[in-house]
């Protein structure tokens, strides 16, 4: 599945990749099926189960689109034109019973596997800007992540986030980063971060002028290090857990010239 025969090396999924997709999507569907009330909340969240499986599941078939060269409109990359297209598509989309759903998330994301395989390589048109269909593959297991781990939150069952399946979502979150962040919070800053993550990947972010620039080497001279958990990282990245509370447990730290521009990195991006 993840071979390079046929297409663009710099294309092909990453190894691993395909079976995370198609593991976290049958996981999920795991959580969902046997779920009789999906009007239940989902915290932090003014979706039902319902409301977010459903979201899932299109999500997933809009990324298959994408993958199979079909251009697809989808608000215009901000927050709150994301926001505003989710709403009209759960609108325009009535199902909320939990064994089509959860079917229906399995199946898109294997029509995206398949897309792939059949697909010549070349770039994308996303919801948040161009990316090669590897990077919307990560991009695909980063959003159904970030979604699954609110259904297990909402049904008392455990995430299936892991340090494997993060160091897959970096593609996408690299690419994503330049493109999330908050003009208010970065207007002026020029600083240069190195973030590390524990046992695992590390790459820079540099702010010159308010202007972020991700790079898969670190500034050789950081102003402020953070060394972090892998899945605190991912979590703080979608905006899933308080930064201070990730300090206080330990999951955090920071050290160079500036080591206090650490509080202030979480704040500078706003997930959409």
């Amino acid at each position: 599945m993840e071979s390079v025969t046929g297409r663009d090396a710099l294309d092909a999924l990453p190894e691993g990749l395909g079976d995370a997709v198609r593991t976290t999507a049958e996981e999920i569907a795991a959580l969902l099926r046997g779920v009789a009330d999906t009007s239940v909340p989902v915290p932090g969240s003014e979706w039902t189960v319902g409301e977010a499986a459903a979201h899932l599941a299109q999500a997933n078939e809009l990324m298959a689109d994408l993958a199979a060269g079909q251009e697809r409109g989808y608000g215009d990359g901000t927050p709150q034109s994301l926001a505003a297209a989710n709403e009209r598509a759960l609108a325009g989309f009535e199902e909320r019973a939990a064994e089509p759903l959860a079917g229906m998330i399995v199946a898109h994301a294997d029509a995206y596997l398949t897309a792939m395989d059949s697909t010549a390589a070349g770039s994308v048109v996303t919801p948040l800007g161009p990316m090669s269909r590897a990077v919307l593959g990560s991009y695909l297991l980063t959003h159904m992540l970030g979604h699954g781990y609110d259904l297990a939150s909402a049904l008392g069952r455990r995430h299936m986030i892991d340090r494997e399946r993060v160091a897959l979502s970096l593609p996408f979150l690299m690419t994503a980063m330049p493109r999330v962040t908050d003009a208010a919070a970065t207007a002026r800053l020029t600083a240069g971060y190195s973030i590390r993550l524990w046992g695992g990947a590390r790459f820079g972010v540099t702010f010159t002028d308010g202007a972020a620039t991700v790079t898969a080497r670190p500034p050789a001279r950081p102003d402020c290090t953070i060394l972090i958990e892998p899945v605190t990282f991912f979590l703080m990245a979608l905006g899933r857990t308080d930064p201070y509370g990730a300090i206080a447990r330990g999951k955090v730290f920071a050290r160079g010239r500036k080591p206090w521009l650490a509080l202030r990195f979480p704040g500078l991006f706003k997930a959409p």
